[in-house]
């Protein structure tokens, strides 16, 4: 209960900030998230609600059943979570889901404040009980229909919000995925 009252309460807050007068005709999504293994989908984990307001985009997460601690979280270029060869030649979980959302071809992971990949998100927290309830702004996004059509991919690891030492700020597997529009 106490949880449900702190994520309520944050995004109660996102709304003041963001005015709360937002007009009915301003988009929301839903994104229903689940965990992904290398053959078939997992699990459902969650929603994100992706809100369109006043020109700014939050996320307002609620998940459950990941393990404690950061993790990177992206908007990949493919509305798919589907598995894919990769690289390596094995399959990768979500790897249909392609690279970081990079319409200007950056080709740099400097995380969502940066001059970098249009995908990167702010870091996730994920509590001691394994759930995530936070509202994250994204400065760089500005309208829903920029991340239709592609995928949410929450990471094994956390984010450095660099290339380097490990590049894509070392997020590593992915362990859950969403598609959104």
């Amino acid at each position: 209960m106490k949880r449900n009252l702190r994520f309520l309460l944050g995004a109660s807050c996102a709304l003041v900030l963001l005015g709360c007068a937002t007009p009915a005709s301003e988009p929301m999504t839903m994104v229903a998230m689940r965990s992904v293994a290398p053959r078939t989908a997992g699990a459902e984990v969650g929603t994100i609600m992706i809100h369109s307001m006043s020109g700014h985009i939050a996320l307002m997460v609620d998940l459950h059943g990941l393990s404690p601690g950061e993790h990177g979280m992206h908007v990949h270029a493919n509305a798919s979570c589907e598995s894919a060869v990769g690289s390596n030649g094995e399959m990768t979980p979500a790897g249909a889901a392609g690279a970081h959302y990079d319409p200007a071809q950056s080709g740099h992971h400097e995380g969502p404040d940066g001059n970098g990949h249009l995908g990167d998100l702010p870091r996730l927290h994920v509590d001691a009980q394994g759930n995530a309830r936070e509202t994250l702004m994204l400065t760089r996004v500005h309208s829903i229909e920029d991340l239709n059509g592609r995928a949410i991919i929450i990471h094994a690891n956390g984010d450095n919000y660099s290339d380097t030492p490990a590049p894509l700020g070392g997020g590593g597997a992915r362990v859950a995925c969403g598609v959104i529009g």
